[in-house]
């Protein structure tokens, strides 16, 4: 897969994840109707200034956008930050949580 293509598909995955339109999300970063659809259909890519428009509405780096194996970038920050008031101990027994059920994949 390309990186237009990821970078279409990424898009997309984090529009709906954030439960808007593309036409609303186009209207809402001053864009035309139709801007938010045709990266997605992979006819256009934003410029950089586009491209930062689009992290800011979806309240996302520009480094976590191009995580693309991080498939719920949201969530994860929603963990992270309860993880962050977790003893040291408890920290251990969730590592110790994760590395078991990771194994299994």
């Amino acid at each position: 897969m390309t990186i237009e293509e990821q970078f279409s598909e990424r898009l997309a995955q984090l529009r709906l994840e954030k439960g808007v339109s593309a036409r609303e999300m186009s209207l809402a970063i001053g864009q035309c109707d139709n801007y938010i659809n045709a990266i997605e259909n992979k006819k256009n890519l934003p410029s950089m200034t586009g491209f930062f428009y689009i992290c800011e509405y979806l309240e996302i780096t520009p480094q976590k956008f191009f995580e693309f194996e991080n498939k719920n970038p949201y969530k994860l920050d929603e963990i992270i930050s309860y993880l962050k008031y977790l003893s040291p101990e408890e920290l251990e027994h969730l590592t110790a949580f994760f590395k078991s059920i990771t194994k299994k994949k």
